[in-house]
């Protein structure tokens, strides 16, 4: 996670881990502890008791659930998702600071409520966050053939279409070739 002086990032902790449950979708309770406690979530909140395996499981639903959100693409369908599951689930924000972070938005688990609905919740509340900050979807899915990795967009420019330089490079290369290829066919 880096630094806690540079502030909590409920964004890179919903990519992260809905990236890491869509490329290992039955990951492992240890390896989701260690992916939330790498994102600022306390270990003690961590453990086998608190964090159980149906606690995992119900986290790897609600995060397959968020993959469908990240990677929709138009802006309107985003809100309405991100509605939904606000609708959804019975949590509320508040601002908190815990471990050295400063103060941030910050979803509990409330009575009866399991990881799952807190994973959707604290995810609906950072694209919200996200949406109405930049005045466009600030996320996304990689456009490169054979990729389509999450990312956050929050940078200056316009919106980006892949995970990294590499991958725009790879795409950029293949359509090259492509239209050279093309270009041969027809002349």
């Amino acid at each position: 996670m880096g630094d806690p002086r540079e502030g909590f990032s409920a964004a890179r902790r919903l990519i992260a881990l809905t990236e890491a449950v869509r490329a290992t979708p039955e990951l492992p309770r240890a390896e989701l502890a260690e992916l939330l406690a790498g994102h600022g979530e306390r270990p003690a909140d961590l453990t086998e008791e608190a964090f159980c395996e149906a606690s995992a499981a119900e986290l790897r639903a609600a995060a397959r659930r968020m993959a469908a959100v990240l990677g929709e693409g138009d802006e309107d369908r985003a809100a309405e998702a991100v509605n939904a599951l606000f609708a959804e689930c019975s949590t509320r924000p508040r601002l908190t600071r815990h471990d050295g972070h400063p103060w941030h938005l910050h979803v509990d688990r409330g009575e009866g409520a399991g990881w799952g609905e807190w994973f959707l919740a604290s995810g609906a509340l950072v694209l919200a966050q996200l949406l109405t900050e930049y005045g466009r979807i600030a996320w996304g899915a990689c456009a490169a053939e054979g990729c389509g990795r999450f990312f956050l967009a929050t940078g200056p420019g316009s919106a980006r279409r892949y995970c990294s330089g590499s991958c725009a490079t790879r795409a950029r290369v293949a359509a090259h070739r492509r239209r050279r290829r093309e270009g041969e066919r027809e002349g």
